[in-house]
């Protein structure tokens, strides 16, 4: 029972279905003029069928039979009869014809039985037909477009040309639209036998735009025309009404900079496009090839037809999916609608696809979505240079093509500013023309115009400023009004000229923009910018002034001089590639050298840095010293061949000071650190020196050999953190537009500054800003190729710091210019060839104007050390001996008075010897060379009453004659027995015990502690021999055990 049921349903189903299923055959006719016969049309038609039923993605099941009727134009009649036949055979959609009239009646047959008709031809009736189908864009639409590229050529004077009498009707917005904007326009209606009449008629009114609405067929004719009254130079330019201008031959007007241009619905560039027209150029009848079809271009016509088999059948799959196509029964006779049209007709208005004619939308059965191409006649080709579409607007890709004007003979308007050394003018002659100026942008322009091949005519600009925008008001000033503005060494006036020609004008601009002349070919005239601005923005009204306006409105071709290249001139007019790199740089009055003072080598090192120092050697010699003691490992055995309980501690603060002192100057002090803790700290003092010396050693040079200037600011922030020194830019100008836009911390500080300052920083010429520098406390903010030049000829100026940014001076063009590329071809072509540069070192340094100054900062390499820079050493090598001196006489006395252990009153009993004897015996000891080695024993009395005490108070063995042996009575008497040796005359023998031994001053006291060892182990009294004639005291003769110990 379940499974009845369920077969049931299932067949139910199935039925529905069957139902809904498109019929497996549906009949379209198309109705073509024999015109059209075996054509690209026709073929694309066929062709479209042919893939539809070969593709089964969009109909699966059903196939589509075309019926294709031919008629000739103007025969309605008969096209009426073979549509109603087309209509009895059950055509389910009728295609065609092109020809207004014959469409006009097939549509009346086609709404009146509810058959769509599906159309290509462009329809100059705005009103929407129910059921007719259009893929040709709407007149409206394409009216758009045309009025958008006239005002992207700033057409303000054009005519219309028009064959048809319904083509004023397809033109009439153009019309209305030039009315409301005040433009003039020119209507002329012409066919093939009155076009060279009427191109004749408008080229004596001298106008040279045109629209131009024109048969396809008759096209060829309109520009035989054109050539024949030659009207084909870059002054003339057509605007086609035609999507087919890649079709025609256009190879006589490639070379002639003639501007053509056109829109095009087909994009033959796109990979799909091709592959559709290869296999619709190998689907023609090979007795048609190659005539019709084309694998690179086909006719819009051709295109829309194939598009609108795809727009039906595309239909036809939706209606699939929901509705059931009946059968079309309708017929001319009864009249009767067929009933399934509507429903047909309203599914084909929804469809959105892309074709062979890009995409496709329909709304009201017109088509309000597509792409155009705008296409340029250019040197070689048509080329695409933007495109349209109906939501964006016009889309310029390429603004050169619409201003490519050639590169022979002509004559561009070049203005400028006189600016040295750039631009400069001759005074002690009287030129004429070009030739008054000349400079360094003179130079490169003509070497420019010589690449690309133009002249040119000089005009200064009447403001003489380049042009910035006024922060209160927005107005912009300068050279965009006018091409040519004075300013040094750029364009200067010739002395004495006479106010026309080129020559007046001299200067490095002046010659760049004769060598750029030769370069592209061209000729020119110089005039100057009214204004004299280089051009600034109203802010309110957005209306440019200066040479910007200049180039704006098309008044001059060129703008040469020191014109910055920066976003807002960029933004309205273009410039070529900047042929000088520059940046905003300070301007300041020339300081004062600062000489080398006598103890330069203390410069390296701040005074901070010195006390710091010096308080760190003084903690490092007491922490030593510290350490030293506290530590048990300094305690040294000063007997070490003798053990001992009792030790020495070496540490000794002057020890510690000289090894310090040693190590700071890296010097060997002979003093070893024994403790681990004193090590410690002697190796962080090493590091340390070695850090400050290299340090020290590494800036020395630059504080010896280089003398510096005494200058208050060095570079932008210096001159931002202060207000004593003023500083400005020119008023009107990209230095000024620089500061104030910039939205760096220190800019906008120095705008502020600037801006707000009473009087004004602001100065309206370089002239006044220089003088200013020169009068003092005012620095000028200016660009560095100017500043340079200013430099080079006043020593009492200087340039502080570096540069504030980076950017270039180009020559401006008008937007789109194709004078740009070719100028700017030129201009790399003289910068590799070193040109530009040759023309810079003629006006800026080679002019003879240039002054001498001891620049002893750059000469700094060969510069020689003298006495005010180092003589400081020699005093303090002076001041270290006359201290050593001090210290080693201080030394004398205080060992002199110190004393042998004599008792008070032995000493009292001694006649005392002079101090200064005691030094002079040392210094003649000292100087002699060839002498005895033996230093001379310092006695506290003389030879003679030594002699006396002993024998007065001798006691002991001896016989008292003074032969014999005495003691010494001054000695205390000795705990031991005493023996006495004889002294053999003429000798005094006295007679010491051990412990009276004094070495030191014979041995020094480096060696007292091995013989005061020597003396202890000594029993009996030594007999010690005094030399009276030479005051010097024979030792003892040494035992074994003493030589060892020596």
């Amino acid at each position: 029972m379940q499974f009845g049921i369920c077969w049931a349903i299932f067949g139910f189903a199935h039925t529905i279905l069957a139902a809904l299923a498109l019929p497996p055959i549906i009949k379209i006719g198309a109705i073509f003029t024999e015109e059209e016969r075996n054509g690209s049309v026709e073929i694309a038609f066929k062709y479209a069928v042919h893939k539809i039923n070969k593709d089964r993605s969009l109909l699966p099941k059903t196939n589509l039979v075309y019926d294709i009727q031919y008629v000739k134009k103007d025969d309605s009649f008969h096209a009426c009869k073979k549509a109603c036949s087309q209509v009895r055979m059950g055509v389910h959609a009728v295609f065609g014809p092109s020809d207004p009239l014959l469409a006009s009646h097939i549509h009346s047959i086609c709404d009146a039985l509810d058959i769509p008709h599906l159309e290509v031809r462009l329809d100059p009736e705005a009103d929407s037909r129910e059921f007719s189908i259009n893929l040709y864009p709407a007149q409206k639409l394409l009216n758009l477009a045309f009025q958008d590229i006239m005002s992207f050529l700033n057409w303000t004077r054009f005519a219309i040309i028009y064959e048809e009498d319904f083509g004023l009707i397809k033109l009439r917005e153009l019309v209305k639209s030039s009315q409301s904007s005040k433009i003039e326009v020119y209507l002329r209606q012409a066919d093939v036998t009155s076009y060279r009449r009427v191109l004749k008629e408008i080229k004596s009114k001298e106008i040279n735009n045109f629209i131009v609405d024109t048969k396809p067929e008759n096209l060829q004719d309109f520009l035989k025309g054109i050539l024949q009254l030659q009207m084909n130079d870059y002054k003339y330019h057509y605007l086609f009404t035609t999507f087919d201008l890649e079709t025609f031959d256009l190879e006589d007007f490639k070379y002639n900079f003639v501007n053509m241009t056109a829109f095009r619905i087909i994009d033959t560039k796109d990979l799909t496009v091709q592959e559709i027209l290869r296999d619709m150029a190998r689907f023609q009848p090979h007795h048609l090839r190659p005539s019709s079809l084309n694998s690179s271009f086909v006719k819009t016509e051709a295109a829309l037809i194939y598009d609108s088999v795809f727009v039906f059948a595309v239909g036809l799959q939706t209606l699939d999916q929901s509705h059931t196509l009946r059968i079309q029964n309708a017929s001319c006779d009864r009249e009767e609608p067929w009933d399934g049209g509507l429903s047909l007709i309203n599914y084909i208005n929804s469809v959105e696809m892309k074709g062979l004619s890009g995409p496709i939308e329909l709304k009201e059965s017109q088509r309000v979505q597509f792409t155009l191409d705008l296409l340029k006649l250019k040197h070689h080709s048509v080329k695409k240079v933007g495109e349209w579409r109906p939501s964006t607007g016009l889309n310029i890709t390429d603004r050169a093509a619409f201003f490519d004007t050639g590169t022979t003979n002509v004559t561009l308007v070049v203005t400028t500013i006189l600016e040295p050394p750039y631009v400069m003018m001759h005074h002690e002659q009287n030129y004429t023309g070009n030739g008054r100026f000349y400079g360094f942008c003179m130079d490169v322009l003509e070497l420019v115009s010589k690449e690309v091949g133009f002249e040119y005519l000089l005009e200064l600009v009447p403001d003489k400023k380049y042009g910035a925008q006024d922060p209160e008001t927005g107005n912009w000033n300068g050279m965009v009004a006018q091409l040519i503005l004075h300013e040094q060494p750029y364009v200067m006036l010739k002395t004495n000229a006479e106010k026309t020609g080129n020559g007046r004008y001299e200067g490095f601009c002046i010659d760049l923009l004769a060598k750029i002349a030769v370069i592209v070919g061209f000729d020119y005239r110089i005039e100057l910018v009214p204004d004299g601005k280089y051009g600034v923005i109203d802010l309110e009204t957005g209306e440019w002034n200066g040479i910007v306006r200049q180039l704006m409105e098309k008044k001059a071709d060129l703008a040469v001089g020191s014109m910055t290249i920066n976003y807002a001139r960029e933004s309205v007019i273009d410039f070529t590639k900047p042929f000088m790199n520059l940046g905003i740089s300070i301007l300041f009055k020339r300081p004062e050298y600062k000489a080398s003072t006598f103890f330069s080598f203390m410069n390296p090192l701040g005074f901070d840095i010195w006390m710091f120092v010096v308080g760190s050697f003084f903690m490092i010699c007491f922490t030593i010293y510290a350490l030293g003691k506290l530590s048990p490992i300094e305690r040294l055995n000063v007997k070490p061949w003798r053990k001992s309980e009792f030790l020495r501690n070496g540490s000794v603060l002057s020890n510690a000071i000289f090894f310090v002192t040693g190590t700071l100057l890296r010097q060997p002090s002979g003093i070893c650190l024994q403790a681990t803790s004193t090590r410690i700290v002697g190796g962080i003092w090493w590091f340390f020196t070695l850090i400050m010396i290299s340090s020290y050693t590494a800036n020395l040079a630059a504080f010896l050999t280089v003398e510096r200037m005494i200058t208050p600011i060095e570079n932008a922030e210096d001159l931002a953190s202060q207000t004593e020194i003023t500083y400005g830019t020119l008023e009107s100008g990209s230095t000024m537009t620089f500061f104030r836009d910039s939205m760096i911390e220190t800019y906008k500080k120095m705008w502020r500054f600037m801006e707000n300052k009473k009087p004004s920083v602001f100065v309206p010429t370089y002239e006044e800003g220089i003088k200013r520098v020169l009068e003092g406390n005012y620095a000028f903010l200016m660009e560095s190729t100017m500043l340079d030049y200013i430099v080079q000829r006043n020593c009492n100026l200087t340039q502080i710091g570096g540069l504030l940014d980076s950017k270039g001076y180009g020559i401006a063009t008008p937007m789109g210019s194709p004078w740009r590329d070719k100028i700017s071809l030129a201009i790399l072509d003289l910068q590799e060839k070193g040109e530009i540069q040759m023309l810079y070192d003629k006006w800026w340094k080679n002019t003879g104007e240039t002054c001498s100054r001891d620049d002893k900062g750059k000469e700094s390499k060969a510069n020689s050390l003298g006495v005010d820079n180092i003589g400081g050493v020699f005093v303090v090598l002076l001041c270290g001996l006359a201290f050593a001196v001090i210290v080693a006489i201080c030394e004398f006395c205080y060992n002199s008075r110190k004393g042998n252990g004599y008792s008070k009153r032995n000493m009292a009993l001694l006649p005392q010897q002079s101090l200064c004897t005691e030094m002079a015996s040392e210094l003649c000891f000292a100087m002699r060379c060839r002498a005895s080695r033996q230093r001379p024993a310092l006695r506290r009395q003389c030879s003679k009453c030594l002699a006396k005490i002993a024998n007065h108070d001798a006691t002991g063995v001896g016989d008292g004659a003074g032969g014999g042996v005495a003691t010494n009575p001054i000695l205390p008497p000795p705990s031991a027995p005493r023996s006495s040796a004889k002294v053999p005359a003429p000798a005094t023998s006295l007679v010491l015990l051990p412990h009276q031994f004094n070495f030191s001053p014979i041995l020094g006291n480096e060696n007292r502690q091995c013989f005061e060892d020597l003396k202890e182990r000594l029993q009996k009294p030594e007999t010690i021999k005094v030399n009276s004639s030479t005051n010097t005291v024979e030792p003892p003769p040494k035992t074994k055990r003493e030589t060892l110990v020596n």
